[in-house]
């Protein structure tokens, strides 16, 4: 049932005043938007009682585009209203009941609100698409249970479809299947023969265990076609058929009696396959079906009537042990010979394909080293499991015909399948022979010092034929009352305090982000982890300090990382702000997990860089697919990009693929990059034979280290071509293996068409950050300013118990760095401007309520600040914004 909230708030008593105030502040709000949008009245539907949930919404599913409705119902109740992800549902889309309860005499409301699959394809946040009630009695609110909403889908492509096996009789038989991903996850039922397997009508048979079929003792009948069906509320699925064989291995009968003596002095005796004889491609037995021996002790002694046989198997016996000899010979000779040699086992080496190498290193000055001033190991071989990646198309000449076969003098790769190719390169064998100090790395002692790549790196393109962008930027007009300024889909913000800026002043506030080449250039280990974000004018001069929002790349921890604020001075150096760790009273920094909110009482362009202190230092990097047609139309091209992750580096990938046609085919993932000097490689797997084909040696493609962590350049990205066999196919799936050398691996599951009438569109953006991205006066606080004020009067106050601004703070997760806050005329203030800062996407205000509830447990004076009417508070924000 859903939670309540009395008048008293935590301490209980109500006062009488501050709740008239606000209701009165309500009223006054909703008259001044829509007169339909008015509070209830305070006129009670029973003295003293707390509305009770009859009915609360139900988790839904969103089946194709037909919306879903959510009800509840509550006695007694003034007003019901419904907050979807922390926001109040516009009360035009309300449909309300009311009707009377007979038995107690109460009053019984019921409201219900449709659900579109926009809206909630609309929704990206932490957790589902989610509703609840909010209903109103005399006494308080009471809150429903939250019911979250789903998109129902279901994948085309099973993760892992059964495979056909060969069982002996009575062996177990285990099935694998792993249905499409699905919501709601789909249930699997098992067909043989295409007839339904019911496995509680046979014990023989268990289809419970994680979806797989098991039959623990394989009997002849166990033998078909089996397949797994996959099906949820809005398709089924049917996966590829594996056949399965019970055989059976024919075994000897006894052997029969001997037979009587020949003229030859031999008896026999013979045995037949039949105890039982094999089926289904059984093995026959092994062994001779009859035997014979002298039935005379050695005693009947046979001449030999052709001495010339003699001679022929004595020629023969002397050819072979000939043969024998001058073939080990030559092997040893060989052997002896030999000085490097690298052993590849299977041909699909030469396509891409993931195999084993085991060099051993015997020559000083091998080009597979990185330095030449490191002295190679010559005793110990070195083994690396990995694709075969190119990271430079120069290396694709040397696989042309006449470097296959005519091999030069450093370095032989042979290649034992198929066929048999030798290969030598002087200096760049094959990738690794050139990698960067991540391919094969020589010992542990490896440093975070800037790796410079080679000049020629066609492979990872910058999309030079593109316009080039040198800045995004917005503006407003804010005065006294405050503000905020939202860069859209950037996660850059800027919060302008109530009385910030003089009384009958006002100024121009611009924000931007420099989107050209980043004019902080990194020192030694130094990266740059966020967007240069400008604010100004610069000469504004604010009483109380603002809050910057700037997005960051980092794994945020304090372990592994050592970040920096930095600001560019009037003549362009940059220099340190300060570390986001240290105590400073001249500004304050909050590093949440994606974004960094700093307190700063000057305008000017800051930026946020990282110095790792481990390897296992890890910048977020997102990766996503994009694919169009190109001008060849059996053509079909995949771009991967691999950008820092955030929201304006991949606005930036998004603008240059509307640019070119591309589409997202796959939703966005988050790639963890560590700092262990590794390289990253991008390849494609899983392409459908005889329907699509990729230009040999370019299935992977191999990105340096250095490239990637300090990728603060144009976005990063790959390119790939694919050649459909007719121009019939239009569907294509595929899977992208995006991974670290001995780090985080990702794969984007392809599964689209290249008709553009047919493809499933994924949105680049779900929301965006702000209709209007300047917000001025009380319409952009989330607290109003009458609680506000009430807040700070009892937190500025120095408490002998220690109950006041510090604790706000650490109630508020603020534990570092308070000496900034004591230098400030209203701590509490301040603080509460961090908050607004912090959780302008956060819906509510249930963070800042519980963190009162906590503390007021003990304060007598926050007996007035209640959770209903920091509910009425919030309700009244998002009205006023025409949420």
């Amino acid at each position: 049932m859903g939670t309540t909230a009395a008048a008293g708030g935590w301490a209980r008593p109500w006062i009488p005043w501050l709740g008239l105030l606000l209701c009165a502040a309500g009223a006054e709000a909703a008259r001044g938007t829509n007169s339909g949008e008015v509070l209830p009245d305070t006129i009670p539907s029973a003295p003293g009682t707390l509305p009770h949930f009859i009915e609360e919404p139900d988790d839904a599913y969103i089946i194709k585009s037909n919306p879903i409705a959510l009800r509840c119902k509550a006695r007694p109740a003034m007003q019901i209203f419904f907050k979807c992800n922390g926001e109040w549902v516009h009360q035009n889309e309300h449909v309300s009941e009311e009707s009377l309860d007979e038995s107690s005499g109460l009053k019984v409301r019921e409201v219900f609100i449709n659900i579109t699959r926009q809206q909630v394809e609309d929704f990206h946040g932490p957790e589902d698409y989610w509703c609840q009630c909010v209903a109103w009695s005399h006494l308080g609110t009471s809150k429903s249970r939250k019911a979250s909403v789903r998109i129902a889908y279901l994948r085309k492509n099973f993760e892992q479809d059964p495979q056909g096996r060969e069982v002996p009789i009575e062996g177990m038989i285990v099935l694998h299947c792993r249905p499409p991903e699905g919501v709601p996850a789909a249930e699997v039922e098992w067909l043989k023969n295409e007839e339904p397997i019911d496995s509680e009508q046979d014990e023989n048979i268990d289809t419970r265990a994680d979806h797989n079929l098991i039959i623990r003792q394989a009997r002849l009948s166990d033998s078909g076609n089996y397949t797994c069906m996959a099906a949820n509320i809005v398709a089924r699925r049917r996966s590829l058929s594996a056949t399965v064989v019970v055989y059976v291995d024919g075994s000897w009968e006894v052997w029969s009696e001997w037979s009587v003596c020949s003229p030859e002095c031999e008896h026999l005796r013979i045995r037949e396959c039949m105890a039982p004889p094999p089926r289904n491609g059984g093995k026959f037995c092994e062994g001779l079906n009859q035997e014979s021996e002298n039935c005379t002790d050695g005693l009947c002694i046979l001449g030999i009537d052709n001495a010339s046989d003699i001679a022929l198997y004595s020629g023969l016996g002397a050819a072979v042990v000939a043969v024998a000899v001058l073939v080990i010979g030559v092997t040893l000779y060989r052997r002896s010979h030999s000085d490097y040699g690298v052993d590849v086992i299977d041909s699909s080496a030469l396509t891409g394909g993931f195999q084993t190498f085991n060099f051993k290193t015997v020559h000083q000055g091998n080009s597979l080293l990185l330095n030449s001033a490191i002295q190679p190991d010559l005793t110990v071989s070195r083994t690396y499991s990995g694709p075969i990646c190119l990271q430079d198309p120069l290396d694709k000449e040397l696989m042309t015909e006449s470097s296959l076969f005519n091999p030069l003098s450093d370095i032989k790769v042979k290649v034992q399948s198929s066929f048999m190719v030798s290969l030598g390169v002087s200096e760049r064998a094959s990738c690794q022979g050139k990698s960067h100090s991540g391919t094969f790395p020589h010992g542990n002692n490896r440093g975070f010092s800037t790796l410079h790549p080679r000049n020629k790196t066609p492979f990872i393109q910058n999309l030079p034929s593109l316009p080039t962008r040198t800045e995004l930027r917005t503006t407003g007009i804010f005065g006294h009352l405050g503000g905020r300024l939202v860069m859209p889909n950037t996660g850059v913000s800027l919060l302008i305090p109530h009385g910030a800026i003089p009384e009958e002043n006002s100024w121009e506030i611009y924000m931007s982000i420099n989107q050209g080449e980043p004019s902080l250039q990194s020192d030694g280990s130094e990266v740059l982890l966020s967007p240069e974000v400008t604010c100004g004018p610069p000469d504004m001069i604010v009483t109380t300090p603002f809050a910057l929002t700037i997005p960051h790349c980092a794994d945020v921890s304090s372990e592994h990382w050592n970040i920096h604020l930095k600001k560019r001075t009037q003549q362009g150096k940059w220099e340190e702000v300060m570390s986001v760790e240290d105590e400073s009273t001249s500004c304050y920094c909050l590093l949440d997990p994606f974004a960094c909110h700093v307190l700063l009482g000057s305008f000017g362009t800051y930026a946020l860089t990282g110095e790792p202190i481990t390897e296992c230092a890890v910048k977020q990097l997102k990766v996503a697919v994009f694919g169009c047609m190109s001008c060849n139309s059996l053509d079909y091209n995949l771009r991967v990009y691999c950008v820092d992750n955030t929201p304006c580096a991949f606005q930036e990938v998004v603008s240059d693929e509307r640019h070119q046609g591309g589409q997202l085919l796959e939703e966005p993932k988050l790639l963890h990059f560590k700092g262990n000097t590794f390289s990253l490689q991008i390849s494609v797997l899983d392409i459908p034979p005889f329907l699509w084909r990729i230009k040999p040696f370019t299935a992977c493609q191999e990105v340096p280290f250095s490239r990637v962590w300090s990728s603060n350049r144009q976005p990063l990205h790959c390119a790939f071509s694919l050649e459909r066999y007719t121009p019939t196919t239009t569907q294509l799936s595929c899977k992208i293996c995006i991974r670290q050398l001995k780090g985080h691996e990702q794969i984007l599951q392809v599964q689209t068409s290249i008709l553009e009438s047919e493809r499933e569109t994924i949105t680049f953006f779900a929301q965006e950050d702000s209709a209007f991205p300047a917000q001025t006066g009380p319409k952009a606080f989330k607290i109003p300013y009458s609680i506000r004020q009430r807040i700070c009067a009892t937190f500025d106050t120095p408490n002998a118990k220690g109950k006041d601004w510090q604790m706000l703070a650490q109630k508020n997760s603020i534990n570092r760095n308070l000496a900034y806050f004591a230098t400030q005329s209203s701590p509490s203030a301040v603080i509460l401007n961090l908050w607004e800062a912090r959780h302008q996407h956060d819906g509510d205000l249930d963070s800042l309520a519980c963190a009162l509830e906590e503390i007021g447990r003990t304060h007598t004076k926050l007996s007035n600040i209640t959770e209903s009417q920091l509910d009425e508070a919030d309700f009244n924000y998002s009205r006023q914004n025409g949420l």
